[in-house]
């Protein structure tokens, strides 16, 4: 995996973010000179400004990034870190919620080094797959695993259709790419599931099948634009199959049609 991970680590960059905390201003300081003065950074007026670091990767040579919406959701302002430790700041095209996907811009006068996004359906249970991210804030860090399963249902919200792997995955790889061994972006590392919040191979990949069209219309909009039918459906069950003279089929009813809706 050394030439795989020697190609595509360029364009895997660390996240950092930043957010100002309002109502600190009364939190007690060190006095000045002690061994704990250097925790007073950041306490003064405005209040204190709270980091974290995630992980994401640049998709073309003009400087856009994916990542996860909850890497970036609440920040002030935003740095893109690459592996060769250049930092540009950066700015926010769109973001989706629902799927837990954001799209970046940096400004650069050169073009930048990126990865393709690749076919996650073609993707296999047992199929060896490589995760790059910014684990605990390490930065430029590579695990190996298998796709344990797919489809998965986590609960995360309407849109769970997640790849399932071993790789290791902790905090800082979310919004980090899965890379199948063509090199190609399958998934998006977004989720795991622990008892101790570190990784016990069991980790969660939002597919490219869901992130593609999503980040397409980032791009393109701004913003995610979803067809809906304006109504509200039940399952047809045999009882109510039986009170309108449809034994013995399936289906789903209609239970309310949203006034003015298409």
């Amino acid at each position: 995996y050394a030439d795989l991970a020697e190609r595509l680590s360029p364009a895997v960059v660390n996240i950092a973010t930043s957010q100002r905390v309002r109502g600190v201003d009364d939190l007690p300081r060190f006095p000045p000179g002690s061994p704990m003065e250097r925790f007073n950074e950041g306490l003064g007026e405005g209040g204190a400004q709270v980091t974290s670091l995630g992980s994401g990767f640049i998709i073309s040579p003009d400087g856009v990034v994916v990542t996860n919406n909850h890497v970036i959701e609440s920040a002030d302002a935003i740095e893109v870190i690459l592996q060769n430790g250049q930092r540009f700041n950066a700015v926010v095209v769109g973001r989706d919620p629902a799927t837990d996907i954001a799209v970046l811009r940096i400004e650069t006068r050169s073009p930048m080094p990126y990865v393709n996004m690749g076919d996650s359906d073609s993707a296999r249970v047992g199929d060896i797959v490589l995760a790059i991210g910014n684990p605990f804030g390490l930065g430029g860090s590579l695990s190996v695993g298998v796709v344990s399963a797919r489809n998965r249902n986590i609960d995360a919200g309407r849109y769970d259709d997640f790849i399932q792997t071993d790789a290791a995955i902790n905090r800082g790889n979310s919004g980090g790419p899965l890379f199948d061994l063509d090199g190609d972006v399958i998934g998006v590392n977004t989720a795991i599931v622990s008892p101790t919040g570190t990784s016990v191979g069991v980790g969660f990949a939002t597919p490219t099948s869901i992130v593609r069209p999503v980040v397409e219309q980032l791009i393109r909009y701004g913003e995610t634009r979803r067809g809906w039918l304006g109504v509200r459906l039940a399952n047809l069950t045999r009882q109510t199959a039986e009170r309108a003279g449809y034994n013995g089929q399936t289906g789903a009813v209609v239970t309310r049609i949203t006034p003015n809706g298409p």
